[in-house]
């Protein structure tokens, strides 16, 4: 039976445009709200066309020490030039970027999954530290 986890690939966002990019601050106090920003293509740019694109970004938080992830948020990309006169006969595209707002109290790893309706399921991982 294949598993969810052996879907999923990884590699370096500088060198492959599928991986979601993960930034957040370098100081992080606990309790205390803070951004976190997730997108895909940020060195790379992904073609997001009717044929080719991000169809979501997701972002969970594995606190250290606890058992099981949790799921902070999802966005989901609409817009990729389709359209009733054809695919990409408009200009209206969604950039895969999404922006989210959290606290933690504990230390552990922000996990970014994205999927492209091509290349199947990507992700990637950023230390949370306090």
């Amino acid at each position: 039976m294949t598993k969810v986890g052996d879907l999923y690939r990884s590699a370096d966002f500088k060198t492959e445009k599928h991986v979601p990019v993960i930034e957040l601050p370098t100081t992080i106090k606990p309790g205390e709200f803070f951004e976190v920003t997730v997108s895909v293509g940020k060195e790379i740019p992904h073609p997001n066309t009717s044929a080719h694109f991000i169809a979501w970004i997701g972002l969970a938080y594995k606190a250290d020490g606890e058992p099981t992830p949790y799921d902070l948020g999802r966005a989901e990309f609409g817009a990729h030039g389709s359209s009733v006169k054809g695919a990409d006969s408009i200009v209206m595209h969604t950039n895969p970027f999404a922006k989210f707002l959290i606290k933690v109290d504990k230390p552990g790893e922000l996990i970014a999954s994205s999927y492209c309706n091509i290349h199947g399921y990507w992700e990637s991982g950023a230390k949370v530290t306090l």
